[in-house]
C-alpha cells in the first residue's frame, strides 16, 4: 500500500464518523462508447452535499443548489450517454443532455482521462480523498472500480456486472450426480416436474434429447427460456442453431449473451450451467448440455458433477441471477437453422446411482461476485482436500493458480491433498499442460516433502471421454459443484455457477466417485513424469511394426 494511500484511508475512517460523510466509492473512467459519454462517479452519504467538490485537477463539479443525498448517488458525464450503456438515467449529469436530470455546477474541463488521472474529493476546501490511476487503481476499458471496506477493486467489476452477497441456505434437500453415469436421469426428471417456469443459462447446448425434453415442457403450458454463450470458443455450431430452431418452433426463448452494437458483453464468456425449476428447485452442473457432457444413461461421456437442489431459496438466489443476466442491451436472439446432432455414444458401464442427502447447508457459489468462497473452503480444510478438473493453469503474474495455492498451503500444514487432472490430447500435447502440471504438483510436493500428489486420469481405463468437471472435496463435511475452471480468467471475467454443499454424505458421494476416477489415474511424478508423447510415438512405432509383419506374412504365404 502506498502512502498515499494509506492517508486516504485514514482521512475516509476520521470523515466516516462525522455527521453527514461523503465519499467517491466507485468510478468508471474508460468505458466501452466512443467518446466515453457515460462514464460516472458514485457517491455515497447522507445530508446536504452542498459544501463538497469532486476534481480531476483540471476541471471540478458542485451539486446544484438544494441538492440532498441519502445513499448513493450516480454523476455522470452525460445522462443520455449513460442510459445508453446502463439502460438506466444518472442522479446528475455533468453535460446538460436530458433534461429531466438536474446538472452539475462545471469548472474547467472535468473529464477522467483513460490511463492516467485522479479524482479527488473536496469538503469544506479540505481534501478528503484522492484516488489516482496507474498508482492506486490499475485502469481498464469498462472497469468500474469500487470501494469496499477501505480499500479499491477487491474484484475487477466490469460494466453492467453484477454484484450478488453470499448467502447460504440450512436444511436443503440435495440430489447428487456423475457424468455420464445419471445425469440425464436426474435431468429430464427435474424438467418432468415443471408446472411453471424453466429458465436455463448453459455455455453450449446441443443436446437434442435435452432440447425435445424442454420443447416438451413448452407444449404443456410451461414458460420455458433459454439463455447461451454468443462466442463460445469455435464459434457457434450447426447443431446449437438447429437446437434453437427446434426450442423457437415450440415458443421456447432463446437468447445470447454477446457485444451488440454499444452494449458489450457483461462477461468475457457467459459459461454457466444451471437450470432453475418454479422457483423451487435448480439444477447446476459443470456440464454443458451436450451429448458428451450430459449423455443418455448408458452412453460415453464427460467425467461431470452435478447437484439438484430442491429448496425455494436456493432456486431464488439463481433465479434473480438469471434475470439479472438476461436484462441488458448485450442480450440478442440466438441464431437459429442448421441441424440437430446425431444421438448415440457407445456403450458405458453406468457405476454410479443418484443420491439424494436431507439437511444440507448450500452456498451459492458465483464468477465473478463470489468466486473466492473457493479458496475460503480449501482454506478450511483440516484432514484432506480432493481436486478433480479439467485442467489447471498457473497464474499469468507468476506463481500457482489461486485456488492451487491454497491447496498448496492446506497441504503445508498437513492436510493430504490429491489433484486429477483430464488426460484428453488437448490436455496433454502442448508443453505446458496437465503432465507438466501434474509433473510440477509432484517435484513440489517432493522437494518440500508435503502430502500432495497430482495424477492425470486413465480415461480409457475409466471408460470415460474426458475429465471436465470443476469439484473438490474438502474433509468429510462439503464438496463444491461449479463451472469455474482453474485459471486466471473464469473465476475473474466469466460468468459462472456452482454450490458448495456440507454434508457428510454429499462428500462421501463425490469422494467415492473421485476414488475410483484416481485409481485409473496414471502417475506424472517429477523429472520422470508420464509423457503421453512418448506413449503416442511408441504406438506409432509397433504400428508400423504390425503392417511391417503383416506384409511379409502376405507376400511369403
Amino acid at each position: 500500500m502506498s502512502m498515499r494511500t494509506a492517508i486516504v484511508i485514514l482521512l475516509l475512517a476520521l470523515f466516516a464518523g462525522t455527521a453527514g460523510a461523503f465519499q467517491i466509492v466507485a468510478f468508471c473512467p474508460d468505458t466501452y462508447l466512443t467518446g466515453e459519454p457515460d462514464e460516472y462517479f458514485v457517491l455515497e452519504g447522507s445530508g446536504s452535499p452542498g459544501g463538497i467538490e469532486v476534481t480531476d485537477g483540471e476541471g471540478s463539479v458542485r451539486f446544484p443548489e438544494g441538492s440532498t443525498v441519502n445513499g448513493r448517488v450516480v454523476v455522470a458525464r452525460e445522462a443520455a450517454g449513460y442510459l445508453r450503456a446502463h439502460g438506466s438515467l444518472p442522479d446528475y449529469e455533468v453535460v446538460g443532455t436530458d433534461a429531466t436530470v438536474p446538472d452539475m455546477l462545471r469548472r474547467g474541463d472535468f473529464r477522467l482521462a483513460n490511463q492516467k488521472d485522479s479524482i479527488t474529493l473536496i469538503v469544506g476546501g479540505a481534501v478528503v480523498q484522492e484516488v489516482g490511476w496507474p498508482e492506486d487503481v490499475a485502469a481498464r476499458q469498462g472497469q468500474v472500480h469500487t470501494l469496499v471496506d477501505g480499500g479499491w477493486d477487491p474484484r475487477p467489476f466490469f460494466i453492467g456486472q453484477s454484484d450478488f452477497a453470499p448467502r447460504t441456505f440450512e436444511n436443503v434437500t440435495v440430489t447428487l450426480f456423475v457424468s455420464p453415469d445419471c445425469s440425464y436421469e436426474v435431468l429430464s426428471e427435474a424438467v418432468a416436474s415443471a408446472r411453471e417456469r424453466i429458465d436455463v443459462n448453459v455455455y453450449e447446448f446441443t443436446h437434442p434429447g435435452i432440447a425435445e425434453m424442454l420443447a416438451g415442457a413448452a407444449g404443456r403450458g410451461v414458460d420455458v427460456s433459454v439463455l447461451v454463450e454468443g462466442g463460445p470458443v469455435g464459434g457457434i455450431s450447426a447443431e446449437e442453431k438447429g437446437v434453437a430452431r427446434m426450442l423457437a418452433d415450440h415458443g421456447v426463448t432463446v437468447m445470447m449473451m454477446e457485444t451488440a452494437g454499444d452494449a458489450h458483453a457483461r462477461y468475457r464468456f457467459d459459461h454457466a450451467k444451471y437450470m432453475v425449476v418454479d422457483g423451487r428447485g435448480v439444477l447446476v452442473t459443470s456440464e454443458n448440455f451436450k451429448e458428451s457432457g450430459i449423455p443418455e444413461t448408458g452412453e460415453w461421456g464427460n467425467r461431470g458433477w452435478g447437484a439438484w437442489v430442491e429448496d425455494a431459496g436456493v432456486a431464488g438466489y439463481f433465479a434473480e441471477v438469471y434475470r439479472a443476466d438476461c436484462t441488458g442491451g448485450d442480450i440478442v436472439p440466438a441464431p437459429q437453422g442448421g441441424g440437430l446432432a446425431e444421438t448415440g455414444g457407445g456403450g458405458y458401464e453406468v457405476r454410479f446411482a443418484p443420491e439424494t442427502v436431507h439437511g444440507a447447508r448450500v452456498t451459492p457459489v458465483l464468477a465473478p461476485d463470489t468466486s473466492g468462497l473457493v479458496r475460503q473452503m480449501i482454506a478450511g480444510a483440516e484432514e484432506r482436500v480432493l481436486i478433480e478438473q479439467a485442467y489447471i493453469t498457473n497464474s499469468t503474474v507468476g506463481g500457482a493458480n489461486r485456488y492451487l495455492a491454497e491447496a498448496i498451503n492446506a497441504s503445508r500444514r498437513g492436510v493430504a491433498v490429491q489433484v486429477l487432472l483430464d488426460s484428453a490430447w488437448f490436455n496433454v500435447e502442448g508443453e505446458k499442460d496437465n503432465d507438466e502440471m501434474a509433473a510440477w504438483i509432484n517435484g513440489l510436493a517432493r522437494r518440500e516433502g508435503i502430502p500432495m500428489e497430482a495424477r492425470c486420469i486413465d480415461l480409457a481405463a475409466a471408460g470415460l471421454e474426458k475429465v471436465h468437471t470443476k469439484g473438490v472435496v474438502v474433509d468429510n463435511r462439503s464438496v463444491l459443484v461449479s463451472s469455474i475452471n482453474w485459471n486466471d480468467n473464469s473465476p475473474d471475467f466469466n460468468r459462472e455457477a456452482g454450490v458448495i454443499i456440507e454434508h457428510p454424505a454429499a462428500a462421501a458421494y463425490f469422494a467415492r466417485t473421485f476414488a475410483a476416477d484416481w485409481e485409473a489415474g496414471t502417475r506424472a511424478g517429477g523429472d520422470a513424469g508420464f509423457d503421453y508423447r512418448i506413449i503416442a510415438a511408441l504406438g506409432v512405432v509397433v504400428l508400423f511394426a504390425a503392417v511391417y509383419v503383416a506384409r511379409r506374412v502376405l507376400w511369403e504365404g
